[in-house]
Formats: C-alpha cells, structure tokens, sequence
C-alpha cells in the first residue's frame, strides 16, 4: 500500500489498514467496470458516499457508526477491485468469504462490529441497490424499466433534499478521494 503497509490479503489485520488506502484506491476503481457517461469513470468512492448519503435518507436519526458502516461497505475494493455481482456469483463463496473477512477486519480496524447487527446491513443493501438504480439510469444507459427489473425501483426519494440523487456526475480522481476522506473525517 502506498502509505507502507503491507496487507496480508488471506489473513487481514486491521492494523495493516489506513483510510488513504482506502480512498486512494476506491477512487480508482471505477463502477460499471467503467462503462459510464462522462471523460472520468463513476468510481466505488463516489458510490460509497452515495450509499452513505441514502442511507441517511431512508433513516434520517441514524447513528454516526451506522454511516461509517455504510461509507466502508466496498472497502475492500480498495484492495481487490469492483466485481458485478453475477460474476460474484460465478465465483462462488469464497470469493464472498474472502471479501466478508477484509470487510470485517476494516471495520474492526474503524472501531465498528466485526460483523454489524441485521438491522442495519439491511438498511446498506437497501441503499446500495438504490445507488445501483440511480447509477445504471443515470450513468450506464439502462432504461428506467430494465433497471427497475434488475435493482427494483428505489422507495423514500421523494421531497426536499433528494435532488442530489438524480444529478450524479462522475468526478475526477481527486475529488473523489477527497470527497470520501472528508466525509470520512465527519463521521470518524
């Protein structure tokens, strides 16, 4: 890692994690596998925040932690790239068991649940599906019904404060590092 760290990948120790690895990785991975509108690619950094962002949208007395969770849900495409999830799929389970186990040692290395409470990895599925919706509309030429077939049709964006889910923009490599190390720091 740039920072110096060396991460076993088969055994992760959260003290070998940094959030500008996560950061400067996740906002050179680009979502879609880069089959997007626009000069820059939509990078998983971008996506995170806006997870983050729905996330607060569908339950606006959320706690901090609860965020953090959400903004760190891709972390560990930092390290092992943005796999579609069919190709997930054809993996089979260990890839899912390898990315669940990076996941839990991010998350202990931020002070969060190894494994976090139903609850809320539920509300991170709702908002991650909803951000794959707004993003396959808006940015990867999916049709409102073919995206709705595939991801559902996103509930509770309804009303003041949800214009900025319908106006997503890629953004350079910078800003998105930047964007998601700020709001990092707002919730750490």
């Amino acid at each position: 890692m740039l920072s110096g760290r060396r991460l076993d990948l088969l055994n992760p120790s959260p003290l070998d994690i940094e959030i500008e690895d996560i950061a400067h990785g996740l906002a050179r991975v680009a979502r879609w596998n880069g089959q997007t509108h626009g000069e820059e690619a939509f990078s998983v950094a971008q996506h995170c925040n806006l997870v983050e962002a729905l996330c607060r949208q569908f339950s606006p007395t959320l706690d901090r932690r609860w965020s953090l969770a959400a903004l760190l849900h891709d972390a560990p495409e930092y390290v092992i790239g943005d796999l579609i999830s069919p190709f997930k799929a054809a993996v089979g389970m260990d890839y899912k068991a390898f990315e669940n186990k990076l996941l839990e040692a991010i998350h202990v290395r931020f002070g969060l649940p190894a494994k976090l409470p139903e609850k809320f990895t539920g509300l991170i599925k709702r908002a991650d599906r909803a951000a794959a919706f707004l993003e396959a509309t808006q940015l990867a030429g999916f049709e409102d019904g073919e995206a709705a077939r595939i991801f559902s049709r996103p509930r509770g964006l309804k009303g003041a404060g949800t214009a900025k889910f319908f106006n997503l923009r890629p953004a350079s490599v910078q800003t998105a590092q930047q964007d998601y190390l700020k709001r990092f720091d707002q919730l750490k």
